[in-house]
C-alpha cells in the first residue's frame, strides 16, 4: 500500500502531453484496463467504477511482483533467525480471501444502488416458471457466495504453487548435494522465475477481470 502510495502520485504528478517513464507504463496500463477490459462489461457506468478496477490490478500485481523479491530470504541471512517461509501475500488464503469480500460487497452493493433493493432482489433470478422461481433463487444465492470462493482460491492456488515449484527445485540440491544438479537447479529456478513474472501479470488481470464482470452483472438488470 505504501509503494503504491508514493509510486502513483509520481507516476502521474506530470502533465505533458507525451508522457515518459513510468508515468507512460502507468498510463498505458490504465488506459488497457479502461478501454479493453471495463467498458465492454460496464458500458456507460464504467467512470463511476474504474477508479475500484484501476485499484484492485495494481494492488494485486504489486503483492504479486513484491513476492518475487528476496526479502524473507535476505532477513534470514541477516539475522540468522527465519519467522516465515518467503513468498508473496497472494500466497496466503487470509489476504486473497479478504480481497474476495470485499469484490463481494463491492458486487452487491453496486447492484443494489444501480437498481433499488427491491428490483435487485427481484432480478437476482432471470424470468423462469413460477414453479422454478424457488430453485433459481436458491442457486443464485449459492452462486453468490461461490463467485467470491473461487477469486481466493483461484488467486492462492497459482500464486502458491509456483513457489512450491521454486522451492522444490533449490531442494534438490540438499538432496543430491552435487554440483551439477546445483547448476541445473539454479538454471530452472531463473526460467521459472520468468514464468512466475507472467503469472503475476496475468492472475491481476484474472482476478480484476472476474470483480468486473460480477459488477457487470449485478449492475444490470438484464442479465
Amino acid at each position: 500500500m505504501l509503494l503504491l502510495l508514493v509510486s502513483m502520485p509520481l507516476a502521474t504528478r506530470s502533465r505533458k502531453p507525451v508522457p515518459r517513464g513510468l508515468q507512460n507504463l502507468v498510463e498505458s496500463v490504465c488506459v488497457f484496463l479502461r478501454e479493453q477490459l471495463a467498458m465492454p462489461i460496464l458500458h456507460e457506468r464504467t467512470d463511476r467504477y474504474i477508479g475500484f478496477v484501476w485499484t484492485v490490478f495494481f494492488f494485486v500485481l504489486s503483492l504479486n511482483l513484491l513476492g518475487m523479491v528476496p526479502i524473507e530470504q535476505t532477513v534470514v541471512l541477516l539475522t540468522g533467525k527465519e519467522n516465515s517461509p518467503g513468498g508473496p501475500a497472494t500466497a496466503n488464503i487470509w489476504v486473497t480471501g479478504a480481497m474476495a469480500i470485499i469484490a463481494f460487497f463491492m458486487t452487491h452493493i453496486s447492484g443494489i444502488k444501480e437498481q433499488g433493493f427491491w428490483h435487485y432482489i427481484v432480478n437476482l433470478a432471470p424470468p423462469v416458471p413460477w414453479w422454478l422461481k424457488p430453485f433459481i433463487y436458491l442457486l443464485e444465492i449459492i452462486s453468490s457466495f461461490v463467485k467470491p470462493f473461487t477469486l481466493a482460491i483461484r488467486l492462492f492456488a497459482n500464486m502458491i504453487a509456483g513457489h512450491m515449484v521454486l522451492a522444490s527445485l533449490l531442494g534438490l540440491i540438499l538432496i543430491f548435494k552435487s554440483y551439477g544438479v546445483a547448476v541445473a537447479s539454479v538454471l530452472g529456478v531463473v526460467a521459472l522465475s520468468f514464468i512466475e513474472l507472467l503469472i503475476a501479470f496475468l492472475q491481476a488481470y484474472v482476478f480484476t477481470l472476474l470483480s468486473t464482470l460480477y459488477i457487470g452483472l449485478s449492475t444490470a438488470p438484464e442479465h
